[in-house]
């Protein structure tokens, strides 16, 4: 099917003077989604490969704004490698979710950018790579090869006519029936999204630009030409599961980790 252009249009979640009550909305809702739709936990086994070859349990996750999809993803990560863990780290951090055993939210921010070197393991990012443009996301990707250290990215959202078109018709309806599910039930949510409903405008505007940013494998591959080195390896590809498309980028070391 043939793509749309990527525009590298701006996200509210990107911006550091949204307001807490209206990110905390968008993450919340993105939350309870991820929660309830799990589309993620299919990718459990290509994960615990990943650690098993890499010689590492640890997953330090990037961008990770409410846990991601680890609540789910993580009991089903340590069903087929027993000893996983996972470090949730991001720009903005909100530690203090609910998480399962094994996960740990690093209350101190992190930039994708200057990783910090005690921050060993496999990196992963989860809904977040098409947030940067493409001269940052190769120095994301050319920094994990100069490093030696397993990389694994995951992305629902695709770059076509029929995508977007289902947004726009389902966000609205899909925002308005999972917010009840967020708990605790606080009267702000509520004004804000039925009452004068902004918290559904900004999840519609970021969900679309989000598609409109997604790199698909193609662009992907054009991202890691060139970082093969020291027997670093770079796959793209789609995998469906639930019904659900998930464009998922995997970098494999030559050697196993050290010290991870």
């Amino acid at each position: 099917m043939p793509l749309l252009p990527r525009l590298q249009l701006f996200e509210f979640l990107d911006q550091p003077w949204l307001p807490t009550l209206l990110r905390r909305g968008e993450v919340d809702y993105l939350r309870v989604v991820l929660d309830r739709m799990r589309p993620y936990d299919s990718v459990a086994p290509q994960l615990a490969e990943l650690l098993r070859t890499s010689g590492t349990d640890r997953v330090v996750d990037l961008c990770s704004g409410t846990g991601g999809p680890w609540r789910t993803l993580l009991p089903a990560l340590q069903a087929v490698h027993g000893r996983a863990e996972v470090v949730l780290t991001d720009l903005h951090p909100t530690p203090g979710q609910e998480l399962p055993p094994g996960a740990h939210y690093r209350d101190t921010p992190v930039d994708v950018t200057r990783i910090p070197e005690e921050l060993k393991g496999m990196r992963t990012l989860f809904e977040a790579l098409h947030h940067f443009p493409p001269e940052q996301a190769r120095a994301l990707l050319a920094d994990a090869t100069a490093r030696g250290v397993p990389f694994a990215a995951f992305e629902l959202t695709q770059r076509s006519v029929p995508y977007l078109i289902g947004q726009l018709l389902l966000v609205l309806p899909l925002v308005w029936g999972f917010t009840p599910l967020i708990r605790p039930l606080r009267w702000w949510r509520l004004a804000l999204t039925y009452l004068v409903p902004i918290i559904p405008l900004l999840i519609l505007w970021d969900g679309v630009v989000s598609s409109l940013r997604t790199y698909a494998p193609a662009d992907l591959d054009k991202l890691t030409a060139g970082l093969e080195t020291n027997g670093y390896r770079w796959s793209s590809g789609v995998h469906r599961a639930k019904g659900m498309t998930i464009t998922y980028l995997i970098g494999q070391p030559g050697r196993p980790l050290s010290g991870a």
